[in-house]
């Protein structure tokens, strides 16, 4: 897995100006375009010449369904499942905000290619199958989104304030509980989309998850280190007996008094002294 990416990184950086600048615009306006002609059509709705059918590519030399699937509406993917103008036009603007900020953290040629190995990947599901979606690829955003900003709160729908690792989370349990249903009903489409969207993030975040993972092991770690430990029984049991932890030696201000103020450890002292940051850089250390 890192060789392919190895390779990816490789491509991105000989061709720098490959891929398309603001993709996932076009993508949310052409949802849009495309919800609004059917919604305000009396007769013939647009979807149903651009929809991935196998039978009709093949028969019917449909060609353009191979690629115009990609623009199709993917109502209620953001979080909520369901249907109207409000969900669509919510998935279709988080979709716009989330990939332009991955387009800037990746550039333009990675994330272009990103985007267009998730379109290529459910092309070949859908002549296996017999028909694919984009729904995963895009819910698949979110992970690359939490990748580069995990504490990054958001406000769901103007109002709820989430972070964004927390979308993902959501996002992988749907996933989960996705696959698992269309297994027990026999779906096997159902089933296979969302490995599809997971095989193509893992592709092309192998580096940032391991990074991540490497990270969440080292603060595992830390926090259960013996030192750490200790510390954490030193503080508590100072606390009960002192009513605080950190006391300056100069001015006496502690953390109970001051709960916004910094207090650190001078390393050039002969001792256990404590300070807050007025005295912090401002003492006669003890010999």
């Amino acid at each position: 897995m890192r060789w392919l990416e190895q390779k990816i990184d490789r491509f991105c950086s000989l061709h720098p100006r490959f891929g398309i600048p603001n993709l996932m615009l076009y993508i949310a306006v052409a949802n849009m375009a495309i919800y609004l002609l059917d919604t305000f059509s009396l007769s013939i709705h647009i979807s149903n010449y651009l929809y991935f059918s196998r039978e009709l590519i093949l028969k019917e030399w449909q060609i353009w369904r191979i690629f115009t699937f990609v623009l199709l509406p993917q109502s209620g993917d953001f979080l909520l499942r369901g249907t109207g103008l409000f969900f669509v036009a919510i998935s279709a603007y988080f979709y716009y905000w989330i990939g332009s900020v991955i387009e800037r953290e990746m550039g333009t040629a990675r994330f272009t290619l990103f985007y267009l190995a998730g379109v290529f990947l459910n092309i070949i599901c859908g002549f296996i199958v017999g028909g694919t979606s984009m729904h995963y690829i895009n819910l698949s955003l979110f992970f690359s989104m939490a990748i580069f900003f995990p504490d990054t709160w958001i406000r769901l729908f103007y109002i709820l304030p989430v972070k964004l690792k927390w979308i993902a989370w959501i996002d992988a349990a749907l996933f989960i509980w996705d696959v698992l249903t269309s297994l027990l009903s026999f779906n096997l489409l159902g089933a296979v989309l969302p490995v599809i969207a997971i095989f193509n993030f893992i592709l092309f975040f192998w580096s940032y998850f391991t990074q991540w993972l490497g990270y969440r092991k080292l603060r595992f770690q830390h926090q259960h280190s013996q030192q750490t430990v200790n510390f954490k029984k030193a503080a508590s049991k100072a606390y009960q007996q002192k009513g605080y932890i950190h006391k300056c030696a100069v001015c006496g201000k502690t953390d109970t008094e001051y709960p916004d103020m910094e207090f650190r450890y001078c390393s050039k002292c002969n001792g256990y002294y404590c300070y807050c940051m007025e005295h912090i850089n401002n003492h006669v250390h003890i010999e």
